[in-house]
C-alpha cells in the first residue's frame, strides 16, 4: 500500500516568514557577485595562460576544501550558531577578494594566487552553504511544501543573479579593469553579511559533551551511507560534478577556439544556461507533483546527460547555447527537489553534517572532473571531455534510478512526518512568531 504523507493543515504553505525574505535577498545579492566572479575568474586565468592543465588547477582549487574539511565542517556548523557562521563567513570573503583585486591592479596576478583565492572562497562557501542549508528548515518548521517553495525561490534567484545577470556583468566589468569584477563581488559579500546578521538566531542543536568532533562527523557520514535514498541523492551530484567540472574546465577554451566567441559571447553562453536553470527551478514543484519526486529526479538527470552530448556536437554558438539552456533546466529542477527532500527527512541535529557529507561527496569528485577535462582535452580533442561527461551522466542516472524511486521517497516522507519519525514535528518552528500550535495532522495523498 502506498504510504500517505501527513501534513499540518495549520501551516500556510503560500506564506513564507519575513526572515526568509531577508535570507533570500542576501543570497541573491551574493549570488550576483558570484556570477560576476564565475565569468571573470576563467577569463582572468586565460589572460595569464592558455594551458588547459593550468586552467584545471584554478578550477580544482575551488573544490578542494570540501575534500579536506567537508564532514568536519558540517560537524562544526552543528555546534555553532548558524546565523553567525553565515555572516562572519561572508564578511571574511569580502575582505579576501581585496587581495587579488590589488594584485590585478598592480599587475602581479598569477595562477598560484588565483588558485589560492579560489580555495579560500570555496572554504568560506563550505561553512556558509552548510549553515544556510541547516538554518532553512529551522526557519520554515521543516514543512516539505514550504521547503520546496523556499528552495525554488532561492534557486531561481541564485540562477538569475549568478547565471543570468552576473556573467555578462563580469565580462563587461573585466573590460573596465582586471580588479573591477573582484571588487564587485567583495561588495556583494559585504551586503550579504549585513543582511544575514539581521536574521533571527536559530537555536543551536544540543550536542553531547562527551562526543568528540570527529565522532560527531563520523555519525553524520554514517547516516548518509546507511540510507539508500540519501546515498542516492548524494551520488548523483558526486558523479555529476565529475562530468560538469570536466566541461567547465574546457568551456571557455571550447567557446573561444571551436565556437569562435569572445569574452562577451562566453558570458552569454553562461547566461543561456542560467535562463534554463531559472525555468527548471520554476517548474520543479510541478514536476514533483506530476511525476513524483523520485521519477522527476531521474528525468532531469537524463535531460542533463543528453543536453551535454548536444553541447559536445554543437556546430555553432546558438546550438551550444540551447544545449546549455536545456542542461540548466535539468539542473535547476534537480537543485530544488533534492535539497528540499533532504531537509524534510533529516533530523535537525544532524542537518549540518548530512548536508556537508552530501556536498563533500559532490565536491570531492569535482577535482577529478577538472583534471579529467584538462587531460582529455590535452591528449585528444577539446570536444572529448564534453562527450565523456554526457556519457557519464547517463550512466549515473541508470545506476541511481532505483535508489531515489518514488516508493523510497514516499516512505521517507511518511516516516519523517510521523510522531516518532526522525525529524522535528512540522509545526515546531522556533524562528517564526506566527508558528501555530500543534494540532492533530490529517492525511493527504502523497505525490
Amino acid at each position: 500500500m502506498t504510504p500517505k504523507v501527513t501534513q499540518n493543515p495549520t501551516i500556510d504553505v503560500a506564506k513564507l516568514p519575513t526572515g526568509f525574505g531577508r535570507l533570500w535577498t542576501a543570497q541573491t545579492v551574493s549570488s550576483h557577485g558570484d556570477g560576476v566572479t564565475h565569468a571573470a575568474l576563467p577569463l582572468l586565468a586565460l589572460t595569464l595562460t592558455r594551458d588547459p592543465m593550468a586552467l584545471a588547477v584554478v578550477t580544482a582549487a575551488g573544490t578542494l576544501p570540501w575534500l579536506l574539511f567537508g564532514v568536519l565542517g558540517g560537524a562544526l556548523v552543528d555546534r555553532w550558531d548558524r546565523r553567525r557562521t553565515m555572516w562572519v563567513t561572508d564578511a571574511a570573503r569580502a575582505v579576501l577578494l581585496a587581495i587579488p583585486a590589488a594584485a590585478a591592479a598592480l599587475d602581479v596576478l598569477s595562477i598560484p594566487l588565483l588558485s589560492a583565492v579560489a580555495f579560500l572562497l570555496a572554504l568560506g562557501g563550505l561553512f556558509f552553504d552548510t549553515a544556510a542549508t541547516a538554518y532553512l528548515p529551522d526557519l520554515l518548521g521543516r514543512h516539505p511544501a514550504q521547503l520546496e517553495r523556499a528552495n525554488a525561490r532561492l534557486r531561481g534567484a541564485q540562477t538569475a543573479a549568478s547565471g543570468f545577470a552576473g556573467p555578462p556583468a563580469g565580462s563587461a566589468l573585466l573590460a573596465l579593469g582586471r580588479s573591477v569584477p573582484l571588487l564587485a563581488d567583495a561588495v556583494s559579500f559585504a551586503l550579504s553579511a549585513l543582511l544575514v546578521r539581521s536574521l533571527p538566531a536559530a537555536p543551536r542543536p544540543a550536542a553531547s559533551a562527551r562526543e568528540s568532533l570527529l565522532r560527531q562527523a563520523r555519525a553524520g557520514a554514517s547516516y548518509v551511507f546507511k540510507d539508500r535514498l540519501l546515498l542516492g541523492l548524494a551520488l548523483r551530484p558526486a558523479v555529476g560534478n565529475i562530468a560538469f567540472l570536466a566541461v567547465e574546465t574546457v568551456l571557455a577554451l571550447f567557446a573561444s577556439e571551436r565556437l569562435g566567441v569572445g569574452a562577451f559571447g562566453f558570458g552569454l553562453l553562461l547566461t543561456a544556461e542560467a535562463l534554463g536553470g531559472l525555468l527548471g527551478a520554476g517548474i520543479a514543484s510541478f514536476l514533483g507533483r506530476r511525476l513524483g519526486t523520485g521519477t522527476a529526479l531521474t528525468c532531469t538527470a537524463t535531460i542533463e546527460g543528453l543536453a551535454i552530448l548536444g553541447l559536445a556536437s554543437a556546430p555553432n554558438p546558438y546550438v551550444a547555447g540551447l544545449a546549455l539552456a536545456v542542461c540548466g533546466a535539468g539542473m535547476g529542477a534537480t537543485m530544488v527537489l533534492a535539497p528540499s527532500l533532504r531537509q524534510a527527512i533529516v533530523p535537525a541535529h544532524l542537518m549540518g553534517r548530512v548536508a556537508s557529507t552530501s556536498r563533500m561527496l559532490a565536491m570531492c569528485a569535482a577535482p577529478f572532473g577538472a583534471f579529467l577535462g584538462g587531460w582529455l582535452a590535452t591528449a585528444y580533442d577539446i570536444r572529448t571531455p564534453i562527450y565523456a561527461a554526457g556519457g557519464l551522466l547517463l550512466a549515473m542516472t541508470a545506476v541511481t534510478a532505483t535508489m531515489t524511486s518514488n516508493r523510497r521517497v514516499e516512505a521517507a516522507l511518511h516516516m519523517a512526518a510521523s510522531p516518532n519519525g526522525p525529524g522535528r514535528p512540522q509545526s515546531e518552528n522556533p524562528l517564526r512568531e506566527d508558528a501555530p500550535a500543534l494540532q492533530q495532522p490529517t492525511e493527504v495523498p502523497a505525490c
